[in-house]
């Protein structure tokens, strides 16, 4: 049986994640960098562990502000001083909390560079396998982070996006485009079964993009994602799709 990931970025102030934690197989713990503190890191650790859902770190640039979306200056060495400090506290809590933390995706624009920036990449990579080679590093579907997880002799879990769309290069188109998001849940559905049934996406051009889907995210703090993630867990089993932690 076909099988995916689904992993969605939690304990951002969504007011949600107690309801989106038993529809989803792996969870991106914010860890005080766009979002987060220990308390809720706490809480979604518990909130994890209680649904078997896999736990993971979700590292962003410290800006709050602009919720670690902003394309803010970024050297390799602080780019690997962002993964250190936030992953391993994510770590030292759930430790204290009886549970352990297996992978680490970078948040908005650490992940979006990460995707392109060879020396970023390489920076994060080598300072998640500095930590534990045993964690696995998510990334952009043919982005630079997996390569260079993979040259660290890391496991890497090759993303997509139900609900972004894609360019020619396999990029993400940025957020600032009017055709970034897709809002028409059936047609974020039907983007997902065809990445994971066919390999392929369609980008905004119309040309067809080959994709390796290893697991799919999805955003937990939109307004509809309680619902979405309902339709999408259903019409993937109706597909004869199984969802299951990486």
């Amino acid at each position: 049986m076909t099988t995916i990931d689904l992993n969605c970025d939690l304990g951002e102030g969504a007011g949600h994640d107690a309801e989106l934690m038993p529809l989803i197989t792996s969870a991106n713990i914010a860890c005080g960098g766009h979002a987060g503190d220990n308390a809720t890191m706490i809480n979604s650790i518990d909130l994890a562990a209680a649904a078997g859902v896999s736990i993971g770190a979700h590292p962003g640039l410290n800006d709050r502000f602009g919720m670690g979306r902003r394309n803010l200056p970024l050297s390799p060495a602080e780019a690997a001083d962002l993964i250190a400090v936030q992953v391993g506290e994510l770590i030292r809590l759930a430790g204290l909390r009886g549970a352990k933390v297996a992978h680490v995706k970078p948040h908005g624009a650490l992940y979006l560079r990460a995707a392109r920036d060879r020396a970023i990449a390489d920076a994060i990579a080598e300072a998640v396998r500095a930590i534990n080679p045993a964690l696995a590093l998510y990334g952009l579907a043919g982005g630079e982070l997996l390569r260079a997880g993979r040259a660290r002799g890391l496991r890497v879990a090759s993303e997509v996006f139900a609900d972004r769309t894609y360019r020619p290069d396999g990029s993400l188109t940025p957020r600032g485009s009017a055709d970034a998001l897709i809002t028409d849940e059936a047609e974020a559905v039907a983007q997902v079964l065809r990445i994971v049934q066919e390999g392929l996406v369609r980008a905004t051009d119309g040309s067809e993009i080959a994709v390796v889907a290893d697991t799919v995210c999805l955003h937990g703090d939109g307004s509809h994602a309680l619902a979405f993630a309902w339709r999408l867990r259903a019409d993937l089993a109706a597909a004869g799709i199984a969802v299951k932690a990486f």
